[in-house]
Parts: C-alpha cells; structure tokens; sequence
C-alpha cells in the first residue's frame, strides 16, 4: 500500500466516523446540527427553572455571508450576558471550551469581540453532509417524507424553466459520467428523475483528497455548496417554525449556482485524465444539485422534475 493510499483509508475511516457522530441523515440541517450542540451548553448557564424557558428561545445562530467556506455565527454569549451577569466574552470562552472538547471534529470553533462565537464546518464533516445528500442513506424516501413538509404549491411553469433545465441537465451529466465508465449507477435509466442515486462506484464519493482537504476549493465550488447548505436550511427550519420562504427564488438561485458552477469547472478533457478523483467530487456535487432541485420542484413549486428535456 503506497503512503497516499494509506493516508486515504485513513481518511475514509475518520469520515464515516464523523458520519457516526454528525447522526447524519439524507437532509441534514447544518444549522439545525449547531443549534442542537449549543442548546446542550444552555445546562452551564441556566438552573432546572430556568433552562425551560430558555429551550423554548430560539438560540440567535445564522450563516455567514462568505461563501468561501461553511461559517456560522452565534451570538449566544451576547444573549446570555444579559441574565447570567457575566461578560460576553468570559461566557463565550467557555462555550467554546466546552463544544471543542467535543465536537472540535465536527467544525472550529473561534471567539470574536465583543462575543460572537463562529462555528466553521471541517472539511471531513462537510464531506460527509456532501455524500448524504448526494446518495442518501438507508432511510430512503420514507424518511425524506418525515423530516420535510410535503406541502406543494403551485407556481408559474415558464418562470422557473431555467430550474428545470438546470435539473435535466444534472441528470445528463450523471448518465454521461456513467456511460463512459467515470462512475457506475445501479439504476443509470430511470423512468422518472431519480431522488436518489444508487452509486456503485466510486463508494464514497472521493470529497477529500490525500491530504484529507475537499477536493472542491474553486469559487463556483464553493458558492454551490454554500446554496446547497442554506437550502436545506430553510427546508427544515421552514417546517419547525413554520418560517416563510420564497421557494420560486430558493429554487432560481441554486440554479444560478448551478449554470455558474457548470460553466468554470470541468469534469472531462484534461481534468478527467489528469485528476479523477476531482472529476468524480464534481459528479458528486452535480448528485446533491439535482437531488435538492428535484425536491423543490415537486414538493415545493408543485412542477415535474424532467430528467431530460
């Protein structure tokens, strides 16, 4: 076994052990993950009396605006200075020592004055979100159904023909990708447009390269990615707080980010020679696109997701 190998297997160990903590399910909620490990540090702060009110509250986290990288940003310590007379930045400290000794794993924790507290997702947790949304789980459809609201609307077919292009064309590229041999799908001619795609090689996808870095650093990458992740976001906090969204918008957006992502990063020619592993992360990454594009056509926007047009 070459040392690159080595350090690969290596790799693939620690992500499906991330994959074990995270309790990664098909549509996991970044921001719904990160609410759920600072709620459990409410415990430092607040008595038996108090924690109950406080669980109700809804703790201020939201995502940040680069969509360089996976950043939350918390002012959790802001609001607890407020009750616990402390100052912010002696509560943010602590929350941070806390969560690192526990989920340093899963994302970086780092302290901004006068208290803001900024959670950055890692690179093998990312990959892990990644494969989960772009192949599933063993949950399938039945737990899709659950987790998200199935409520559909119906909206202006001609206003949103660039989401379904975008859609169709992530299927072509995924059937493309298979009949020369990039990839192998157990089921590569669907009657309808897939939700899920049952990949048989490679298994995982290859989202880190050897360094244990995501193999996705271009900047069409990464604004992607970043759609993807506020997305599901809003999916799942839309049916917990029964928040309004402009799907139509939501859906129009990630297939901006889509044409965008198609149009700067190459995934045959020379990349597929020279880099497959890199070839095969873009495949996996047009996988989690046409999977969340799927869903807001038809669960949300009330239209069929074409797998061809």
């Amino acid at each position: 076994m070459t040392e690159n190998q080595d350090i690969w297997n290596t790799g693939l160990f620690y992500q499906d052990y991330v994959h074990h903590k995270l309790q990664v399910s098909k549509y996991t909620a970044i921001k719904q993950l990160i609410s759920s490990y600072l709620q459990e540090t409410l415990s430092i702060y607040t008595t038996t009396e108090k924690s109950g009110r406080t669980n109700n509250s809804k703790i201020p986290l939201h995502k940040g605006r680069d969509d360089k990288k996976i950043l939350y940003i918390s002012g959790m310590a802001l609001w607890l200075s407020k009750s616990q007379n402390q100052q912010p930045m002696e509560i943010a400290n602590a929350i941070a020592s806390r969560l690192l000794a526990t989920c340093g794993d899963v994302f970086s924790v780092k302290i901004v004055p006068p208290g803001w507290i900024h959670f950055q997702l890692t690179d093998f947790a990312l990959a892990t979100w990644l494969q989960n949304v772009a192949v599933g789980n063993r949950g399938g459809e039945d737990e899709r159904k659950n987790i998200f609201n199935r409520k559909s609307t119906a909206d202006d077919g001609a206003d949103l023909f660039s989401v379904q292009y975008a859609h169709a064309r992530c299927c072509s590229l995924l059937l493309l990708a298979h009949r020369e041999r990039l990839i192998k799908l157990q089921e590569p001619l669907p009657t309808t447009s897939p939700s899920v795609w049952h990949v048989i090689f490679p298994n995982p996808i290859p989202w880190l390269n050897s360094d244990l870095k995501l193999h996705l650093n271009h900047a069409a990458e990464t604004r992607l990615i970043s759609r993807l992740v506020e997305v599901v976001d809003d999916l799942v906090e839309s049916k917990a707080a029964e928040i309004l969204v402009n799907w139509k918008k939501t859906a129009q957006d990630l297939s901006q980010a889509f044409e965008n992502f198609w149009r700067n990063c190459r995934i045959w020619g020379e990349v597929r020679i020279t880099s497959p592993e890199l070839a095969q992360a873009r495949l996996g990454l047009v996988m989690a696109t046409q999977s969340v594009l799927k869903f807001l056509l038809e669960e949300k926007l009330g239209l069929f997701a074409c797998w061809e047009l």
